[in-house]
Order: structure tokens, then C-alpha cells, then sequence
């Protein structure tokens, strides 16, 4: 994720190849834009020092390097999530900074979940089932859902309407709510 990906205004998100390397955009929570804003402070705070160290840019999605040339070294193009450590690319052996590894990822959340107590296995994935199940739950459409997490048919968005069904009250009888 880069930081032109982020829209505060609108609170969304651009999910560039995502699951099914499909790119879309989705949600973003407003309660958490200040933590946001305040991490993205601290990376710009590295993203300045690449620049003063004279560290190559970030690696440019397809032909991007050729077309936009200086783009790589832009704030825009710098990573949400940059890593920690400069690394080699493997194509062009030039030496930069990544994003982070989807290890590091994984073990941020894990980390973050034995800190919640959260008894049970905590993956990235989990979080995308989870968000579907609750937008089911607080009454989304299930074509706005299905869009949101870039489901090319309703049918397999239907999946997480059984784990709702049983996490909703049940309905009420329209001569009950007089």
C-alpha cells in the first residue's frame, strides 16, 4: 500500500492486487485516521531520510519506472508500511526500501492478538471475514459487500450469510414493532 492509496477524505482505501490480484477500493475506518495520520508523521520522518541518504526509489509497479520517472522517489509512491531495513532488488540489484513483508504483517497481528487475549488463531484473512460477516450483520447490501471485497459473483459473498444468520437477532414480526 502507498501513500497515494490513502483517501481521508473519503475514507477509503485503494487495494491494489488484492486477493485474486484484483485491485478495488474499500473502507477505511474513521476511528482510526488520527493513528493513521500519526504513523504516517513517523514514515515520513524515514521516507525523508531515503531521500537525504540518496536511497534509491521504490520499486514502481509495471511500467511505471520508464513513464514516470521520478515517481519512485516521490511521497506519493512511498510505502504505508515501509520495512525497517533497505534491501537489494532482485532485478535490478539496486539497493532500496520495501514495503513489508506479509511475515512482518502476520506477526504484527499475531502480536496484536495475544495482547487482546484473543484466544483463537488470528490471520490477515480472518480480518477480511470478519469485515464481510459484520457489514452482513449491520445490514449492508450484499452487492455493495460483494463489491467491497471485489467478489467477481454475488454467490460467493452469499458464503458469509450463514456465519450472520447466526449472529443476528432473530426477526421480529412486523405486529411486534407497533
Amino acid at each position: 500500500m502507498r501513500v497515494k492509496d490513502i483517501d481521508f477524505g473519503m475514507n477509503q482505501v485503494y487495494v491494489r492486487g488484492g486477493k485474486g490480484a484484483k485491485d478495488r477500493t474499500t473502507l477505511w475506518p474513521e476511528r482510526i485516521k488520527p493513528t493513521l495520520q500519526a504513523h504516517l508523521k513517523r514514515v515520513q520522518s524515514l521516507y525523508q531520510l531515503d531521500r537525504k541518504s540518496n536511497v534509491a526509489g521504490v520499486a514502481m509497479p509495471d511500467a511505471l519506472d520508464r513513464k514516470l520517472p521520478n515517481a519512485s522517489t516521490e511521497w506519493a509512491w512511498y510505502w504505508v508500511f515501509p520495512s525497517r531495513r533497505l534491501a537489494i532488488d532482485p532485478e535490478t540489484q539496486v539497493v532500496r526500501r520495501w514495503h513489508a513483508t506479509r511475515t512482518a504483517i502476520q506477526k504484527a497481528l499475531h502480536q496484536a492478538a495475544v495482547k487482546a487475549k484473543i484466544p483463537k488463531r488470528v490471520t490477515v484473512h480472518c480480518l477480511r471475514h470478519s469485515f464481510a460477516t459484520h457489514l452482513l450483520v449491520s445490514g449492508v447490501d450484499i452487492r455493495e459487500i460483494q463489491e467491497l471485497l471485489g467478489h467477481a459473483h454475488v454467490e460467493t459473498t452469499m458464503i458469509y450469510t450463514h456465519v450472520a444468520r447466526g449472529l443476528r437477532e432473530p426477526p421480529r414480526s412486523p405486529l411486534d414493532q407497533l
